[in-house]
């Protein structure tokens, strides 16, 4: 079940996220996240009208997605990035495309014109998941990254929703 997000999945988010940052370079932030910075970050993309989706199944948290404005300022309205998260017991079930249905047609609802993925090129995975639901790589920023010792690049692709 796709649905959104209470203050109190807040330890399960973190407990997908934080081995993402802490263990991987699928992200390029190193520092974890706290239950009292996701209810916050709950609490803003609710007063922003961005929603915070998660994938459950028996109770469990499985995944999480969510999206927000590209860049500042007006000229950006109708550009988002987003973020999707799964644990690894969510993986190859349909859960990622689930959640992405959702948060696009949240987008496309709310006036949303194009949805924008940043993808660590470290993340071949994630790249090839984008790809096949539609979204096209627009450009490769060479080593804007740095975690674990090491530049990273990233891949930006997109969608257009309308």
């Amino acid at each position: 079940m796709i649905r959104p997000a209470l203050p109190s999945d807040c330890a399960a988010i973190a407990a997908i996220w934080n081995p993402v940052i802490r263990d991987t370079l699928i992200t390029f932030n190193a520092v974890e996240k706290t239950e009292d910075e996701l209810r916050e970050t709950l609490a803003v993309k609710a007063r922003a009208g961005h929603p915070f989706l998660v994938a459950e199944e028996a109770g469990r948290v499985l995944g999480f997605a969510t999206y927000g404005q590209f860049r500042g300022g007006v000229g950006y309205a109708h550009t988002m990035e987003h973020t999707i998260i799964l644990a690894p017991g969510g993986w190859g079930r349909g859960l990622g495309r689930a959640l992405m249905a959702a948060i696009e047609e949240e987008a496309r609802a709310r006036g949303a014109h194009s949805m924008i993925a940043g993808v660590s090129a470290a993340n071949s995975a994630g790249v090839a998941f984008h790809a096949a639901l539609g979204y096209a790589t627009v450009a490769v920023l060479p080593e804007v990254g740095f975690k674990a010792g090491r530049w990273l690049d990233l891949v930006l692709m997109q969608k257009l929703l309308t």
